[in-house]
């Protein structure tokens, strides 16, 4: 059992250390790349939809255990609800290749979520930003310009005794604010995209 446990947290470690993907797909101080993606109910949804508004981008995989932590604390929901009294627009891309709009409805459900999840099961959007981990974040401002890319925050194993910085209400604070983002990247955590092979 000992053993068992052992390599439970090597490969868990080895999932924390994932490289840092923002210059694989794209950078802070990048435009945003378009897109249009279909949603759980079947709509067409464009970046282009939400043109002079600040855009969250988050990236989901429901079988991913550090989605699913974020999840039973509300961290994304609550965010979403908190900020989109200022505005802010929430949309979660599941890259995952075998999710498809059911399953995402379903994940919608289950959690009450308030905004839309966007299929991607090709994967064309997540390499296009060069989406690496689930969760990975990333935050578009109204003038469609990416000014964060990272993780939620800095506790990638949900055990931190002091208190949690969560960088992307940091960096909304700041840009609602008209500052500049200070933490503009960091190393995003969580499971691989399970990209299409």
């Amino acid at each position: 059992m000992k053993h068992v446990m052992r390599i439970l947290v090597m490969v868990s470690a080895a999932i924390v250390a994932m490289p840092a993907a923002a210059g694989d797909g794209v950078s802070v101080g990048d435009s945003a790349p378009a897109f249009t993606l279909t949603d759980s109910a079947g709509n067409d949804v464009s970046l282009k939809d939400f043109k002079g508004k600040i855009v969250v981008l988050e990236w989901l995989n429901p079988d991913c255990p550090f989605v699913q932590r974020h999840y039973k604390a509300g961290t994304m929901k609550n965010l979403a609800t908190r900020y989109g009294d200022d505005g802010v627009v929430w949309l979660t891309i599941n890259s995952t290749n075998y999710m498809d709009a059911e399953a995402n409805a379903k994940f919608k459900v289950q959690y009450d979520l308030p905004y839309t999840i966007l299929v991607d099961q090709s994967g064309d959007v997540g390499h296009l930003y060069g989406a690496k981990t689930t969760p990975h974040m990333y935050i578009i401002d109204g003038a469609g310009v990416l000014v964060y890319i990272g993780a939620i925050d800095d506790d990638p194993r949900g055990n931190k005794d002091e208190p949690v910085v969560n960088y992307v209400a940091v960096a909304l604070d700041e840009i609602l604010a008209g500052k500049a983002v200070t933490t503009a990247e960091t190393k995003p955590y969580g499971c691989s995209v399970k990209y299409k092979k």
